[in-house]
């Protein structure tokens, strides 16, 4: 097993394994840092429920009131009148049949986003070797299969991400940039966790969160005390 560098123990050390309210948790983060460059901090969430059933996938969107530091690349596959709608706000990239066959033909997935109208799902239900994979096939229940498409580009733009659990009943969302002053990355985190407590399947049994951590590309994992957010959620 590769020994942990000195900078990412002597982090660790600082931290400890004591959960923290997020209030303490972000600043804490912040203070161990020791990348050159800005990181990304993401929250991961250790779910009591079962992915193997259906009926227990958690998965929803979220926007993030602060963004997330960076501008997305979109997407827009569509016709007619949405191609001019999609362009007018903002999309990076707007085609019809030549974009499904540019990605179909090239392996292109040079975005962040896509976004498809419900006419054009045909065509884009081939893509699915090539965007399953990347986390980048469109859903209707993620607001990336519709005819709104001005609407569905401007809140992708504006920090919108997606959580979903994987098979080992983990979810991990992206909530900023190291460099956000504190009270941003606390905002964007407790709006993240909060929508993935309101997306509790009820078959769901048992503890639901059992277990946070905040952490940051290279930085250690900090463990997070849930319960005022919990509290808050269900009020």
């Amino acid at each position: 097993m590769r020994k942990a560098g000195k900078n990412i123990t002597k982090s660790r050390a600082a931290v400890g394994e004591k959960p923290y309210p997020l209030q303490e948790a972000v600043p804490l983060l912040q203070k161990v840092k020791f990348a050159k460059f800005d990181e990304t901090v993401e929250v991961t969430m250790r779910l009591g429920v079962d992915p193997k059933h259906a009926d227990q996938m958690v998965r929803g969107t979220v926007v993030l009131p602060h963004g997330l530091g960076k501008s997305k690349k979109v997407l827009v596959i569509a016709t007619g009148d949405k191609v001019k709608e999609a362009e007018a706000a903002g999309a990076d990239f707007v085609g019809g049949e030549e974009m499904v066959e540019k990605i179909q033909k090239e392996n292109w997935t040079d975005f962040d986003a896509l976004i498809a109208t419900p006419d054009v799902m045909k065509s884009v239900g081939r893509l699915g070797k090539v965007l399953g994979p990347k986390g980048l096939m469109p859903n209707p229940k993620t607001g990336t299969v519709t005819f709104d498409v001005a609407k569905a580009v401007q809140e992708v733009k504006a920090g919108k991400v997606e959580f979903r659990t994987d098979k080992t009943a983990l979810v991990h969302v992206p909530v900023g940039k190291i460099s956000f002053t504190p009270d941003k990355l606390v905002e964007n985190a407790t709006v993240v966790i909060t929508s993935v407590i309101k997306a509790k399947p009820s078959v769901a049994k048992g503890k639901y969160i059992k277990g946070c951590t905040l952490s940051s590309t290279m930085g250690p994992g900090i463990s997070i005390d849930t319960s005022a957010v919990e509290a808050a959620a269900k009020a």
